[in-house]
């Protein structure tokens, strides 16, 4: 399928890995034109370097690093069309999951939400005004499925994506009629560093289970996240679902709250 998105200027947020890198590696095949954020490069981004691609170097939970990155493109490229609000998962230092609610400090609600919710809330508050300018444009958001199967772990985490998600549904209200559409992808667990990383998700489910490493990613996960599919997400399978929602062929799809997580979500 032709995306139509040959020309476009997008910005991708936690570009550098996992989802991200997907993201950006999908839409510079498509033709756009891609600033990626994220705190130091790859070498999987780095292998994508060309006249079409820049690297912003940026802490996303700083304040005024969001607009930065919004202001870059359009200084480059002469503005913005799609913005991937990617980043998310742990913040720095922090390894999920997390088993509890009564251990957590009123310091890790700050940093999970300024990492999963606030990072967003100001680069699309950069982003709108240029969007509008243009005539419109595409802002995809990067939720999680367990905002809307919420469980016994990662309850700051999980709490941070519900907002994310139902300022989506807002922004999708209030900016629709000015052209600008806003939607969600919601992912099940997916393999990714956050996952495969030493000390990530796999290891602490490990840990927690008393097994391998190994098989918590290919049979204890799947089976205790009742994953139909029978298997963790690939990072691809979710990039593929934002360059569409990106795309002017989703132009009638705006407050969608679209999920990718092999069948995690069991509800109507």
């Amino acid at each position: 399928m032709e995306l139509n998105l040959t020309g476009k200027i997008a910005v991708v947020t936690g570009g550098s890995k996992g989802i991200g890198l997907a993201t950006v590696r999908t839409l510079r095949a498509e033709g756009a034109h891609v600033v990626v954020a994220s705190r130091k490069s790859s070498a999987e981004l780095d292998a994508l370097a060309g006249p079409g691609l820049v690297h912003v170097p940026a802490d996303l939970t700083d304040s005024d690093a969001p607009a930065a990155v919004v202001a870059h493109a359009v200084e480059v490229f002469g503005g913005l069309d799609v913005l991937v609000n990617n980043a998310g998962g742990p913040p720095p230092g922090v390894s999920l999951p997390r088993f509890s609610f009564l251990p957590l400090t009123d310091a890790d609600w700050r940093d999970m939400f300024e990492f999963n919710l606030f990072s967003a809330v100001r680069a699309i508050r950069a982003a709108i005004p240029v969007m509008v300018e243009r005539g419109g444009g595409s802002i995809v958001n990067v939720s999680s499925a367990v905002a809307r199967q919420p469980g016994a772990m990662n309850a700051d985490y999980a709490a941070a994506k519900a907002a994310l998600t139902n300022l989506t549904k807002a922004l999708s209200e209030e900016f629709a009629p000015q052209g600008v559409r806003v939607n969600t992808v919601s992912p099940g667990p997916v393999r990714t560093p956050w996952w495969t990383d030493e000390g990530g998700a796999a290891d602490v489910l490990a840990a927690a289970f008393g097994t391998e490493r190994d098989a918590v990613l290919e049979r204890v996960a799947p089976e205790a996240m009742a994953l139909k599919t029978g298997r963790l997400l690939e990072p691809q399978e979710v990039a593929d679902m934002i360059a569409l929602l990106a795309s002017p062929r989703s132009a009638s799809t705006t407050g969608a709250d679209v999920l990718v997580d092999g069948g995690f979500h069991k509800a109507v």
